[in-house]
C-alpha cells in the first residue's frame, strides 16, 4: 500500500468526542440470553426492560400504514444500543404481530452487500464501509448513528513478537478487515506516524478468522474490534494503540444504521418506531449498564465484566442526540457527520477501494435528520 495524504479536519466532531471519551472513561443470532439459566436471563432482561419502558420516548402512531408482514435487521456483533435491544427483544414488543429477523454479519462490507441485494432492510455499518456505499449509490440512507469508537478497537499484538510500538511492526504480520473502521484507523496510525504500510504484511481476515490465526500463529497482531480484541488480549496480546488515540489526532471512526430506501419510503413510521427502540436501549444501556452487559454478554461471548468494559470503551448516542451539529445535524443545518462521511470516502479512493468520492452534498443527502423532531 502506498502512503496518503492526511484527509481529516479537526473540527467540532472531534472536540465533542474527546470530551465525551473522557466522560465515559468516568462514568449466532437468536433472541435468547445466552450463558445463564432461565431464571438469571428472565431476571435480567425484566430489569433492563422495565428501566427501558420508564424511559421510553413517544411512540409514533402507526395508525396511517400498514406494518410490514417482516423486519429484517441486519446487525453486528457491536455493544451498543441496537445489540441491547435484540438481546432484550424491545422490538418484538412493540411489533408484537410482526415478524422480526435478526440477521449476523461480521463485516460492514457484507452488510452492503445485503442491502444492495435488498436481503435486509436495516443495517449497521462502520463508517468506511458506509461511507463506501454512499459513494457507489447503495439503495440506503442514514437514519441512527449508534456509537462513536473510542478504545473498543486497537491494535494488539503477541506479547512475544517483539513489538513495542508502531513502528516495530515492520516486517510483522498483521491482519484486519479490509474496508472496515480497523482498516482505516490502522492505515490511519502509520500515516501519522509516517510509515509506509508497504513495510507491513497486512492481511484481510474477518474477525472471527483473526482469532483462529492468532491461536494458530500465523500473525503477529491485529487491529480488530470488541469482542476478538479481548480474546486476543486474553490470551497473551497486548494493545499498542486504540482507535481514541488515533482520533485524538484526526483518524475518527464510528457506527450508523441505515435503512433500505424502499423500507423507509413505504413504511416511514416503521423507521421511527424503531427509531424509538433504540433510544429506549440506549437510555437503559446508560441507567442500567450492568444489567445491561448481563444482557448482551451471551452473544458477544464475553463475561459481563468483559462486557461492561467493552461498553466502556464506546459513546452510544440517543435518539436526542442525532441531530447535534456535530452529528447528522438538521435539514437546514447539515451537521459534521457528512463531512466525516466525505472525508472518508475521499480517504477510500486514495486507497483504491472506491473510483470516485462526491460531493458533500451527496453524502449529506444520505442523512435522515428530518426523521427526528426539531429540538
Amino acid at each position: 500500500m502506498r502512503p496518503f495524504r492526511t484527509l481529516f479536519r479537526l473540527g467540532p466532531l472531534l472536540a465533542i468526542l474527546m470530551v465525551l471519551l473522557v466522560l465515559s472513561a468516568c462514568g449466532n443470532s437468536n433472541n435468547q440470553v445466552n450463558g445463564k439459566s432461565a431464571p438469571e436471563a428472565a431476571a435480567t432482561e425484566e430489569a433492563v426492560s422495565t428501566a427501558a419502558a420508564d424511559t421510553a420516548t413517544a411512540e409514533p402512531s402507526a395508525a396511517a400504514e400498514e406494518l410490514p408482514k417482516e423486519i429484517r435487521i441486519g446487525y453486528q456483533v457491536s455493544p451498543n444500543g441496537e445489540l441491547l435491544a435484540k438481546s432484550l427483544g424491545l422490538l418484538e414488543k412493540k411489533y408484537p404481530d410482526v415478524k422480526i429477523s435478526w440477521l449476523k454479519f461480521d463485516s460492514g462490507r457484507d452488510v452492503n452487500v445485503a442491502i444492495a441485494s435488498g436481503g435486509i432492510d436495516f443495517g449497521l455499518l462502520g463508517t468506511p464501509p458506509g461511507a463506501s456505499g454512499i459513494a457507489q449509490g447503495l439503495p440506503d440512507q442514514v437514519y441512527y448513528i449508534h456509537d462513536v469508537i473510542g478504545q473498543s478497537e486497537a491494535l494488539v499484538v503477541k506479547s512475544d513478537a517483539g513489538i513495542s510500538s508502531l513502528a516495530d511492526l515492520k516486517g510483522h504480520t498483521i491482519a484486519t478487515t479490509f474496508g472496515s473502521t480497523s482498516h482505516f484507523s490502522l492505515l490511519s496510525a502509520l500515516k501519522q506516524k509516517n510509515i509506509d504500510p508497504g513495510t507491513i504484511t497486512i492481511l484481510d481476515m474477518q474477525a472471527p478468522d483473526i482469532v483462529a490465526a492468532w491461536q494458530r500463529g500465523d500473525i503477529d497482531g491485529a487491529y480488530t474490534w470488541q469482542p476478538s480484541q479481548s480474546k486476543l488480549v486474553e490470551d497473551g496480546g497486548k494493545v499498542i494503540i486504540s482507535s481514541a488515540e488515533v482520533a485524538a489526532k484526526g483518524g475518527i471512526t464510528g457506527e450508523f444504521g441505515v435503512v433500505h430506501n424502499d423500507f423507509i419510503a413505504k413504511y416511514p413510521n416503521a423507521v421511527k418506531g424503531y427509531i424509538s427502540v433504540l433510544d429506549e436501549a440506549v437510555k437503559a444501556y446508560r441507567e442500567h449498564p450492568e444489567d445491561s452487559a448481563a444482557a448482551m454478554s451471551g452473544e458477544l461471548g464475553l463475561t459481563p465484566e468483559a462486557t461492561l468494559k467493552a461498553m466502556n470503551e464506546i459513546i452510544v448516542l440517543d435518539a436526542s442526540q442525532q441531530t447535534a451539529p456535530e452529528y447528522m445535524g438538521t435539514p437546514d443545518q447539515p451537521g459534521a457527520f457528512g463531512q466525516l462521511l466525505k472525508d472518508t470516502g475521499d480517504f477510500l479512493v486514495e486507497q483504491k477501494s472506491i473510483t470516485e468520492s462526491p460531493d458533500l452534498s451527496v453524502y449529506q443527502k444520505a442523512l435522515r435528520n428530518d426523521l427526528y423532531p426539531v429540538q
